[in-house]
This record gives structure tokens, C-alpha cells and sequence, in this order.
């Protein structure tokens, strides 16, 4: 008795999971316009390497469509800002963990940083006036605390606290 077994044919042969961090416009960034790559353990390293950077929160492509739009027109918004900030982008997989940590609660969203510091987000598709006025902004303005949770307590003396609010 033949106890080998047949290999399957490959008619039937589920196909090779897709090892792409990224949907396909998302991919483009990277391999086309220099987006480098961060996760949660790398961005902060990444935006303090100087200058405007501005890092991608695509999100899921089947319930968030419209971050492949704004992975469209990213390149576009470059083009109008000639040398002005680098981006980034962030494997699906780690794309919730940057989002907690810079407080950003909608997909897509651009997150805009200077010189390591966090300056502001653009969330959601915008009209292409919007996002270029929305950029101008981001560019111009200050850092700021990103707006997550858990605002520090701060004393009369201005030392914060680990006591509580009492």
C-alpha cells in the first residue's frame, strides 16, 4: 500500500497571503514618493529627523475607502509644498497604536509634525482647497500637545501631580 500523499493540485491551492504592509496606493507612497516606513516604536524617531514630516493614517481600505484617496492626493499636496515635509506612512497592523498615541480617533488623517513635535492632524477626505489651506495652516503653525487622553494635572505651583485631582 502507497501511503504518500498526493500533492494538491494547485488548481485547488488557496492563494499565498499577501505580505504587503499596505493596500496598493498606500505601497505607491513608499516605493514612489519616498515615504518611509514607521510603526509605533519609530515614529517619534522618525519626525524628529528634522523639518515638516507628515505621516499617513490610512486605515482599513474596506472600511475607510477614503484613506486610499487621500494616498492618491498626498503626492499632489507634495507637489504644491515643493520640499517641505517628508512623509511617512504605517503598516496597517500598527496604524491603531500611532493613532492612541497622538490621540487621533478618525481615518484617514495626515498627522503633522516639526522637528519631532507634534503640530496638528487633517482627519478624513477633504476637498482639495481645503486640504491645501488645511496644509499652509499646518506648516505655519506652532507645535502643540497632541490630543490624547489623560491631560497631565498641574499643582498651584506648577508641578504635576500624581496624587489625583484632590
Amino acid at each position: 500500500m502507497n501511503t504518500a500523499v498526493a500533492e494538491p493540485s494547485r488548481a485547488f491551492a488557496l492563494p499565498l497571503p499577501d505580505t504587503n504592509p499596505a493596500p496598493p496606493l498606500v505601497m505607491r507612497l513608499a516605493r514612489d514618493f519616498g515615504a518611509a516606513w514607521v510603526d509605533e516604536t519609530t515614529v517619534a524617531a522618525w519626525s524628529a529627523g528634522g523639518g515638516d514630516r507628515v505621516v499617513l493614517l490610512a486605515g482599513d481600505p474596506v472600511r475607510f475607502p477614503e484613506g486610499q484617496d487621500v494616498a492618491a492626493v498626498l503626492p499632489e499636496l507634495m507637489k504644491s509644498f515643493p520640499s517641505r515635509f517628508q512623509i511617512a506612512v504605517v503598516p496597517r497592523d500598527h496604524e491603531d497604536a500611532v493613532a492612541r498615541r497622538y490621540g487621533s480617533q478618525r481615518w484617514p488623517t495626515l498627522l503633522f509634525f516639526r522637528d519631532g513635535q507634534y503640530v496638528t492632524a487633517i482627519a478624513g477626505m477633504q476637498d482639495w482647497d481645503v486640504y491645501l489651506s488645511g496644509v499652509a495652516a499646518a506648516l505655519a503653525m506652532p507645535p502643540s500637545r497632541a490630543p490624547t487622553i489623560g491631560i497631565p494635572v498641574v499643582s498651584k505651583t506648577g508641578a504635576a501631580s500624581d496624587s489625583g485631582c484632590h
